[in-house]
């Protein structure tokens, strides 16, 4: 197989486990509701019921109206910075519309800006599960070992190939002397079979290679010898006489 084949078929895997990848994010956004159903915790604001490096499962299907005090929940930071947070719902501030303050459970208090006022703007969703320590993972992922992993992934791609090659080509050495040995098989059983065929009486009875009825027209003609001519005058006196 050519290096042109190996490549083809390395692009080929990536090609899958990439549409693989995707089709199954899509379909948990489908289920959970939210764009980016898992989150880590990445502070101890809410210690001791969420750790650092613990995976949350969020789901976005429950309206931000139904929410209650005691929920917890993820939510856009209200004070406009691009940060997520996880925090408990501890008040509803307002009705009209649906406003809520949170605080997390190590801290003292609400901080304004942070924990409060949330709306359905800065909603997300509402911690479903939480997978205990999981969250390490990211850490690995972390340069240099992520690139590390994706080597690892492209090598055992290129390895697959190479020992898919090696199996083509064992298979196509193979193939002809198991067919040559199988047509000599083959030839051989239908000689063995030729003796197995009834065979015509003129067949049956044969001495080194002559037929039994013509042995037995040789030895007649041998019997029957013509007469000498003495033995013919002889006769015929002995008639007259």
């Amino acid at each position: 197989m050519t290096a042109s084949k190996i490549s083809k078929g390395i692009i080929k895997d990536i090609i899958i486990v990439g549409i693989g990848v995707l089709a199954i994010w899509i379909g948990l956004q489908i289920i959970f509701g939210t764009d980016n159903p898992f989150y880590v915790v990445s502070s101890g604001s809410m210690i001791p019921e969420l750790e650092i490096f613990d995976v949350l499962v969020v789901e976005g299907n429950t309206p931000f109206e139904e929410i209650k005090i005691g929920d917890i929940i993820v939510f856009d930071k209200p004070s406009g910075q691009e940060r997520v947070i996880v925090h408990r719902v501890v008040s509803i501030i307002n009705d009209d519309p649906f406003t809520i303050r949170t605080k997390g459970d190590a801290n003292p208090a609400s901080i304004s800006g942070t924990d409060f006022p949330v709306t359905k703007e800065e909603y997300i969703g509402q911690v479903l599960y939480v997978i205990p320590q999981v969250g390490y993972i990211t850490k690995i992922l972390n340069p240099p070992v992520n690139y590390i992993i994706i080597a690892v992934i492209i090598g055992f791609m290129i390895f697959k190939q190479i020992s898919k090659s090696k199996k083509q080509k064992e298979l196509l050495f193979d193939s002809p002397s198991n067919s040559d040995t199988d047509s000599s098989q083959e030839s051989q059983t239908k000689w063995e079979d030729l003796d197995i065929i009834p065979k015509d009486s003129a067949y049956t009875n044969l001495e080194n290679g002559v037929k039994k009825d013509e042995v037995e027209k040789k030895d007649n003609a041998e019997q029957i010898e013509p007469k000498s001519d003495n033995e013919s005058e002889s006769e015929d006196s002995e008639r007259k006489n």
